[in-house]
């Protein structure tokens, strides 16, 4: 089972100048506030050599370094991604079967099911089909599983659905690998499916699908595996404008969906929390410019509600603005809204949908605020991080769709994995998260026995589990936990800085040549430096509505930055005027009433003594 889930010109300083020009080898442990600071050290001379080549400052040059890049063609390429290195989709295992089955269905009129998931990549993939159908003229309808109701992926109510809508044709978005039973039942009511998916493959057989595109099938030699299901969906849409057109360069009025489709792409890529490179860095980096001038009703009116319109959009605004609207839909219960949303082809239907994404987020908000202070005071009970190095914890009533949310709060405040049940009845939902360097799908692995099923990865996982069944979980967790790591709870959590840096160097044309790194996100991480010996300009201050953010103005020498750390309001009773700071953050853009400003995004800090 797999729970859904958790802006010129080089600056002159060389190698060899400069304030941490000794930093060539392993990284430097130093001691740090919350964290475990750790210095990276970049190889001098790899360095230079992308200074001399690439023409990008020094501190560019040692943020490529430290993410494995050298001089040569791969850092050009990342650094100026192009459509013309997207792979063929045809490449995709099963996708002459996916596409010659589906322009017969357009052909002879047969109606295609598009079959979705609840979360952003299902939801976004889902709408770049239909889209496509409807642009084809075929005729197609879709489905979305209710998360408190169906449950994830294939199930009874998918063959309900295609007999409904009298579907000949399921298409998958996001899931279907795993579900040979499902498609065995439509296969029998006389359904054909093809599951465009991401996921690995059961061990066993494969379900008996007429195509399964899925880069991580076993048999696959497609030169990337790591695309999430609205870009595999997009791979189907680009070989079905091939197979339409009759060659591999499709007509204009096709090319130009392909191009709108990708701001659908770029969403999921960026909120499934794939690998930012290969690839879906093309897909992202081309899809965001896409989502920024979209003339989709939909998605104009949901840039509106995120107060995002008319600017440069980054992977964080999708994150953390335009990715959880999408998902308080399904994390409520049903999706539907957010695809009608992204559908809509007229302006007054699409800001009504908008403000209702709006209105469902601001529930999931109160749902999530209230069920993290039961949960805070539940996992209290089991303070004794030795003999509890996994919190567990269930609860009855808690909302099901929230809970993944609630289990990362949780990791942030205790500095250990957690596994948060809701409960209805007899039996509950679980979801849990995890810290860096621990795999929490291991420890459930102790607890098999006493859960109906459970899955995920090393860092998000979920569960269903019989309710008298927890405490016995609990313990199996925590012993298999207990083995796989001693102490882990006392250790700090490391945080990796790049590199250090005068906040006098910081200026915005430098940042305009750390925005050419952009998008950030897994396997490209953003940049974390460090400021060293700052000053509080005036007093810090507790911000937010539930007064648990710290915003600070920060100075070293003439230069004066404004600094905001998210959930760091405790961190207040150590910073004093005129005392020393050193600061880890990450620097970024903010937009505010049409002015853009450079700011810091604290990671941690740390005072004298």
């Amino acid at each position: 089972m797999t729970q859904p889930q958790p802006p010129k010109a080089p600056e002159s300083e060389t190698p060899e100048t400069g304030p941490i020009a000794t930093l060539q080898a392993a990284p430097q442990t130093i001691p740090g506030g919350r964290m475990d600071w750790s210095l990276r050290r970049p190889d001098a001379q790899a360095v230079a050599e992308l200074v001399r080549t690439e023409r990008v400052p020094i501190l560019v040059a040692r943020l490529l370094v430290n993410r494995g890049f050298e001089a040569g063609k791969a850092v050009r390429e990342h650094l100026q991604p192009q459509l013309t290195r997207l792979h063929d989709p045809f490449l995709l295992p099963n996708m002459r079967a996916a596409t010659q089955r589906l322009t017969r269905a357009l052909r002879d009129g047969e109606t295609i099911l598009v079959h979705g998931d609840y979360d952003v990549d299902g939801v976004t993939g889902t709408t770049l089909l239909m889209r496509l159908f409807r642009l084809l003229g075929g005729k197609a309808v879709w489905h979305i599983p209710n998360r408190l109701t169906d449950g994830y992926s294939f199930g009874a109510h998918s063959v309900e659905r295609a007999r409904e809508c009298g579907a000949t044709v399921v298409v998958s978005v996001d899931n279907g690998t795993s579900a040979g039973e499902t498609i065995q039942d439509l296969l029998d009511a006389g359904v054909d499916t093809i599951v465009t998916d991401h996921h690995e493959a059961p061990l066993g057989a494969l379900p008996n699908a007429t195509a399964i595109v899925n880069p991580k099938l076993p048999d696959s030699t497609y030169p990337f595996r790591e695309l999430c299901g609205a870009a595999v969906a997009f791979k189907l849409a680009w070989g079905m404008c091939q197979e339409i057109s009759g060659a591999s360069r499709v007509r204009e009025d096709l090319r130009q969906y392909l191009v709108d489709a990708m701001s659908y792409v770029a969403i999921a890529t960026v909120c499934d929390v794939v690998p930012l490179v290969d690839e879906n860095r093309i897909l992202a980096h081309y899809g965001l410019r896409t989502l920024a001038q979209s003339s989709f009703p939909g998605v104009v009116s949901l840039l509106k509600r995120c107060k995002l319109s008319d600017r440069k959009l980054s992977a964080e605004d999708v994150g953390f603005q335009i990715g959880p609207r999408i998902n308080a839909s399904g994390r409520l219960g049903s999706a539907a809204q957010a695809v009608e949303l992204l559908l809509a082809d007229d302006v007054e239907s699409a800001d009504r949908l908008a403000q209702v994404l709006d209105d469902l987020n601001e529930e999931r908000r109160r749902i999530e605020r209230e069920l993290v202070v039961q949960a805070m005071a539940a996992a209290e009970h089991f303070s004794d991080a030795e003999r509890y190095p996994v919190l567990v914890i269930a609860g009855q009533g808690w909302h099901q769709g929230v809970i993944g949310i609630v289990a990362s709060r949780l990791v942030d405040a205790f500095d250990r994995p957690a596994l948060v049940i809701g409960l209805d009845g007899d039996e509950g939902r679980g979801s849990a998260r995890s810290v860096p360097g621990f795999s929490v799908l291991e420890a459930m692995h102790g607890g098999r026995s006493h859960m109906l099923r459970y899955g995920g990865h090393s860092q998000a996982a979920g569960c269903e589990v019989r309710a008298d069944e927890v405490d016995a979980l609990r313990e199996a967790i925590c012993q298999r936990a207990r083995s796989i790591v001693a102490d882990s709870s006392d250790d700090k959590r490391p945080l990796v800085i790049d590199t250090e840096i005068p906040l006098e160097q910081l200026t915005p044309t430098l940042m305009h040549q750390i925005d050419r790194l952009e998008p950030f996100g897994t396997d490209n991480a953003d940049p974390i430096l460090t400021a060293q010996d700052v000053r509080l300009s005036e007093p810090a201050r507790i911000i937010g509505k539930d007064r648990t953010h710290l915003m600070l103005q920060v100075r070293q020498g003439s230069q004066v930055f404004k600094a905001l750390g998210f959930g760091m309001a405790d961190r207040e009773p150590e910073l004093r005027m005129g005392k020393r700071i050193d600061i880890a953050f990450t620097p970024r853009w903010n937009t505010f009433r049409g002015q853009t400003k450079l700011e810091l995004l604290l990671r941690d800090l740390r005072t004298e003594a």
